[in-house]
């Protein structure tokens, strides 16, 4: 008999090995089109590799009992001096390159298909992309520890909460305050980084109604663990409904009001924000939101001017030089 505390802890081990299991199964059946392209993209990728690596695990058993000794094999058909088999070396060698080459053209295909900056060019398997439609924007940064959605369109911002109508393209933008993070939603899209004075971009689709987890994938700090939001896919009428309520119930967002929500928190609640400053994304991005600072954006036109103005005073002086030289006289005739 086990003691019952270890018998205790292995169970626990199970169960969590298998809950853990069903928080993996979301990549293999999302609720969005690009993050359902990807789940069938690893499914083909480990099908071509088990091609090898069965086989492989197969033959390894099987040469073992084959020829273990005392077998009748190891002792009759024993050959010291066997060094090559074409055969053997075909297989060894041609049915990897197949599968490398497979995989690789899989991959070129991929990476540009499933580009996170590249538009949507359908909704779903079943549903082409219709005429003229206007994707929804939404500028995210990433803040410690928490998340921040404006919505241009509709000028409210949310902290820790964001919805979308289901079957309508959504165009990402997104940055951060201090921390390079990473933004994740498994049944929307792939993840994708933030990072200060940058912006990222991520095209993606939800195709089911329901509430998704978001989170930060990546460790950012102390508060890393409760940096998780949720996404809720919404028909058209019921997202109407959940903008007038942030409408409704939130306050205003200024400069003022961004600067005591970027201080470092844990665990915030979801808070709606009316209205927003306008620019403010602008100025989170540019990391200029307190007053006196230059924004990067401008600093970086400054700087380019400034360079221009160099790089042509260098080619007038060199000119110069040369017309000197072409018209100064020999010293040897």
């Amino acid at each position: 008999m086990l003691p019952s505390s270890l018998t205790r802890t292995s169970i626990i081990a199970i169960l969590a090995s298998l809950l853990a299991g069903c928080n993996n199964l979301v990549l293999l059946n999302p609720a969005g089109d690009l993050a359902a392209q990807k789940g069938h993209l690893i499914i083909v990728a480990t099908v071509l590799m088990l091609l090898i690596v069965v086989p492989v695990i197969f033959f390894i058993f099987l040469f073992a009992w084959r020829y273990r000794q005392g077998a009748r094999h190891a002792e009759t058909e024993y050959d010291p001096d066997w060094d090559h088999s074409t055969r053997l070396e075909l297989l060894i060698w041609a049915a990897p390159l197949v599968i490398i080459i497979a995989l690789g053209a899989l991959t070129w295909i991929s990476t540009h298909k499933l580009d996170p900056y590249r538009p949507l060019d359908r909704i779903s398997a079943t549903m082409s992309l219709p005429e003229n439609v206007t994707p929804l924007e939404v500028e995210v940064v990433s803040l410690d520890w928490k998340w921040l959605f404006f919505l241009p369109e509709q000028g409210i911002a949310m902290v820790n909460e964001l919805a979308a109508p289901v079957n309508r393209p959504i165009r990402f933008k997104l940055t951060s305050s201090s921390t390079m993070n990473a933004f994740y939603v498994p049944d929307l899209a792939g993840m994708i980084y933030t990072m200060p004075g940058m912006q990222t971009e991520l095209n993606a689709v939800i195709n089911k109604p329901g509430v998704y987890r978001g989170m930060s994938s990546h460790y950012s700090g102390e508060g890393f663990s409760g940096m998780t939001f949720k996404f809720h896919g919404l028909a058209e009428a019921d997202f109407d409904k959940w903008v007038a309520q942030a409408k409704s119930e939130g306050a205003p967002l200024t400069r003022e009001a961004y600067l005591a929500l970027a201080k470092p928190s844990a665990r915030d609640p979801v808070q709606r924000f009316a209205s927003v400053e306008e620019g403010l994304y602008r100025r989170i991005m540019n990391l200029c939101v307190e007053d006196g600072q230059m924004c990067m954006d401008e600093m970086m036109a400054r700087d380019a001017v400034r360079n221009r103005s160099h790089l042509r005073s260098v080619a007038q002086e060199r000119m110069s030089e040369q017309d000197i030289c072409t018209t100064n006289t020999p010293l040897f005739q």
